[in-house]
């Protein structure tokens, strides 16, 4: 679908990019730029950032770039006409009727037939529960003490213990073995031909928060392996991107959201009032299911089983709760191995008071780590108080470092001073404390020539982004011709023509490259790290040498051409002037 520039346009500024992403990254202001964890890859310290001035975000740690557009599209795994629909429907901008190109009518109705054949399996999963076939299945989970509703509810079903069952019924629905293959649902192989990948399972249908069946996870009867059986990664299915039951604890209107290891776990938990219970898709919790329940919740109670695996699943899941921006406790189950058995146990009423005394998720990891520590003993207790200091440095701010102090203090019967002169001294010897950075010199490393142009190129478009009334001033030295590379010569020529006409938006230049990488270098265009100075005096300098620099590699690369390229020439006269009038003027920057 073709949308005009200036509907595009309208979504995009309609979009605040700091609204947008904090919906799904933590981002903590910092100055002019809000600064977060990248979702893009995996790292420790934020180094992924979002300018509300220029609407765009940059990671200083993987190159990832772009405008809302592009972020959406990059965190989603979806086309730009997908993404200008979401964005246009959250800022109430109307669209014209969809026009798709080939490529994304194709994509999209991949995707839909992939949607459409998923559902089509659930209904025949849910309706062979009800058949005598599924007897086996129906005997299971009503042994397990879930209602008619219940099930009804989860679309819950059973898988034949015919191994070609499903397949066969699909292909009198018209559905070609390429399509089932390609949605998990079946596999080929020369020894067995076409045959179901779930087979003598109850079945439990995974939908998106729209409620849409994008995959299945399986349940044997009987002892064989593996016990649980999810569907692979499709085009619709992203383990790492969904949770289980996320699509009726959103709207649960709980000020929390209990994370469970399994399916039967929040199915039990939905029964019994607790609606707002997810669990992870037979993985280990990742940043992005975090990030995921960012939209809904500050605060997540963990219900993972009591025993040696599921603690430490816990510890494993509070250090990304914690890293995403998001309350961690535990929830104490104990004797019951899981949320399910306990509520079986002991009723609703008392999980109710588990969840009220749900324990801080980082006391719950301190008391982990006790259990390796003899405390009777002066050497073993010294190096367990020393095991704590190490973890209270992780609280990157002070207020609330100072407060868990505090509290620890109290808990462990630890001097107050003491303990803190103890994390004082392991920060000090690993480097949290930082020491301060001298002001660096306006020098600039060696390079090849044309890796020095560039350079030089980026920054003065970096500096004339952040300082638009810049431009003004050095514009009777500095042209578009003066960018040497392609890509540069086009972001300078749009940006240089939106300043002179006063409608300045860097984050709509990006908008006009199809191509990801492309995208992805026009936004560090307008995001090359600066010079770090104190002194006006030292700004002034750095920004006259990149512009007297830019001239010059201009200069440079027009005198190489002036032969037989009469435009060239022009270009080696004019700067020539320039030069030596850049050489003798003093470029203010107020």
């Amino acid at each position: 679908m073709y949308y005009p520039d200036e509907l595009i346009e309208e979504v995009r500024s309609k979009n605040d990019i700091v609204d947008v992403i904090s919906g799904y990254v933590r981002i903590q202001k910092k100055g002019s730029s809000y600064f977060g964890l990248c979702p893009f890859h995996n790292e420790k310290s934020p180094s992924f950032s979002v300018s509300p001035g220029r609407q765009m975000y940059y990671c200083f740690g993987c190159g990832a770039g772009g405008n809302v557009f592009t972020f959406l599209m990059a965190y989603e795994n979806c086309s730009f006409p997908e993404a200008i629909k979401q964005l246009a429907d959250r800022a109430g901008v109307p669209l014209p009727e969809a026009e798709y190109s080939e490529e994304v009518k194709k994509r999209e109705s991949k995707r839909a037939r992939l949607l459409e054949i998923n559902k089509e399996a659930a209904r025949y999963f849910y309706y062979l529960l009800r058949d005598p076939r599924g007897e086996a299945g129906r005997r299971y989970l009503t042994g397990r003490q879930l209602s008619e509703e219940t099930m009804k509810k989860f679309g819950l079903g059973f898988a034949s213990v015919t191994s070609n069952d499903l397949v066969n019924y699909l292909h009198t629905r018209g559905y070609e073995d390429e399509l089932v293959i390609e949605a998990g649902l079946a596999s080929f192989d020369e020894k067995y031909g076409m045959h179901d990948k779930f087979w003598n399972r109850v079945m439990f249908p995974i939908q998106d928060i729209n409620h849409k069946v994008i995959g299945f996870g399986g349940r044997v009867m009987g002892d064989a392996k593996p016990k649980y059986l999810n569907s692979p990664e499709t085009m619709i299915f992203d383990k790492s991107r969904n949770l289980y039951g996320l699509n009726f604890a959103r709207t649960s209107r709980k000020s929390n959201i209990i994370l469970c290891e399994g399916y039967m776990d929040v199915i039990a938990m939905h029964q019994a009032g607790f609606t707002q219970a997810v669990a992870s898709l037979g993985t280990a919790f990742t940043a992005g299911q975090a990030n995921l329940l960012r939209r809904y919740t500050k605060d997540v109670l963990l219900a993972y089983d009591s025993d040696g695996a599921g603690t430490n699943a816990a510890l494993r899941a509070i250090g990304i709760l914690r890293e995403t921006g998001l309350r961690g406790r535990v929830i104490n189950m104990a004797p019951a191995k899981d949320p399910d058995e306990f509520i079986k146990a002991n009723g609703a009423e008392a999980f109710q008071e588990r969840i009220d005394k749900a324990e801080n998720s980082f006391f719950f990891e301190l008391r982990i780590l006790e259990r390796d520590y003899d405390l009777g003993d002066p050497a073993s207790k010294t190096a367990f108080h020393r095991e704590i200091a190490r973890k209270l440095c992780s609280f990157e701010e002070e207020v609330e470092r100072e407060n868990y102090v505090q509290s620890v203090a109290e808990k462990y019967h630890i001097g107050y001073e003491a303990l803190r002169k103890l994390v004082a001294s392991h920060a000090a010897q690993t480097g949290m404390i930082k020491p301060v950075e001298r002001p660096k010199p306006t020098v600039f490393p060696k390079n090849t020539p044309q890796e020095n142009a560039k350079k030089f190129q980026r920054l003065l478009l970096t500096w004339i982004t952040d300082e638009p009334a810049l431009y003004g001033k050095i514009k009777k030295y500095i042209g578009v011709e003066d960018f040497t590379e392609a890509l540069y010569k086009q972001v300078a020529q749009q940006l240089f023509e939106d300043l002179e006409s006063g409608n300045f938006h860097p984050a709509s230049i990006i908008s006009m490259f199809q191509d990801e990488e492309e995208q992805r270098e026009v936004a560090s265009l307008f995001n090359t790290k600066l010079q770090e100075v104190n002194t006006e005096a030292e700004r002034e300098k750095a920004f006259h040498d990149i512009v007297y620099q830019v001239k010059r590699n201009s200069f440079e690369y027009y005198s190489g051409r002036a032969g037989a390229d009469m435009n060239a020439l022009n270009q080696v006269i004019s700067g020539k002037k320039a030069l030596e009038e850049l050489s003798k003027t003093h470029i203010s920057l107020h």
